[in-house]
């Protein structure tokens, strides 16, 4: 495989990390050499939430994405930016684990739950880079990205985290095997959240976002439940040779020398001019009642 020589470089020592700068080493991974395949994954990882009844339930009913889809998709994946771009125990990365810490406080849920929200931002956008990227993930890489989610883990007080990526997998795949389903709330909160995919499309590619999601999910239990489309063979044939085209030009290019986010900065019309930590947040904060009896 011919690649630039800047990526060529990048990748020696994406492949020679040492344990000890994980952080390092997922932040160039996010944010340099596999930063647009681990949007996508993003992305994806966002929408299977919507798949499991029972989390579906509880972020339908408080409000936050069928009320204001748009800034709960960009907020969230300016959280997850902020801490790799920033580090976990930064002063930036140390608000943003307050925020989630403090938004999901009263969310009800078991610790199953919870852990797998948080294993969806490590396995889907892996699994998408494994098949779909101008490259494979390092050993160095899926150890730091592990790690990474690992020790936010931790500072959300999850417990039993897995100790590897493969631990994290086998945990994914075995929780999905028994929650996924279809559910009126879940179909509700992908619908309207389809909207925020479309904004990032093409105008031309627009009417297509159902069946753009549906192609990258690759999974007909989860499209069903999620109310999305069949996709169709020829489809999904023409998105393989799309990325394929699309590899085939990266690898001759040379490695970006701007990050693929900037803290503080978001080039979106939710925030044209940059944003500041205390905008990011939902506005619907669940409150338990113990703490709504004390506050009266």
């Amino acid at each position: 495989m011919e690649i630039h020589p800047t990526l060529a470089a990048s990748l020696r020592t994406q492949q020679d990390a040492v344990p000890n700068d994980w952080e390092a080493t997922f932040r160039q991974m996010a944010l340099f050499d596999l930063a647009t395949d681990l949007e996508l994954g993003f992305f994806l990882s966002y929408y299977r939430n919507f798949a499991i009844p029972g989390i579906a339930t509880t972020l339908y009913r408080n409000g936050e994405i069928t009320q204001r889809p748009m800034k709960r998709s960009y907020d969230t994946a300016i959280v997850i930016y902020e801490l790799i771009a920033s580090g976990l125990d930064s002063s930036r990365g140390q608000e943003m684990v307050a925020l989630l810490n403090r938004v999901h406080r009263n969310v009800p849920g078991s610790r199953s739950d919870f852990l797998y929200v948080l294993l969806t931002l490590l396995v889907v956008p892996v699994r998408w880079i494994q098949a779909n990227a101008w490259r494979q993930p390092t050993s160095a890489e899926l150890k730091a990205a592990s790690r990474f989610f690992s020790e936010l883990g931790a500072r959300m007080h999850i417990t039993a985290m897995p100790a590897t990526y493969a631990q994290a997998e086998q945990f994914f795949d075995t929780y999905e095997a028994k929650r996924v389903a279809a559910s009126s709330e879940g179909q509700h909160l992908m619908e309207t959240t389809v909207q925020v995919f479309q904004s990032r499309l093409p105008a031309p590619f627009r009417p297509l976002a159902k069946q753009l999601i549906s192609t990258m999910l690759d999974d007909d239990r989860l499209t069903a439940a999620l109310g999305l489309p069949r996709t169709p063979r020829t489809v999904r044939a023409a998105l393989q040779m799309g990325l394929k085209i699309r590899n085939a030009v990266h690898r001759r290019r040379p490695l970006k020398t701007e990050p693929h986010f900037t803290p503080g900065k978001a080039g979106s019309t939710l925030y044209p001019n940059g944003y500041s930590l205390d905008q990011i947040g939902p506005i619907n904060v669940p409150v338990s009642p113990a703490a709504s009896h004390e506050r009266a």
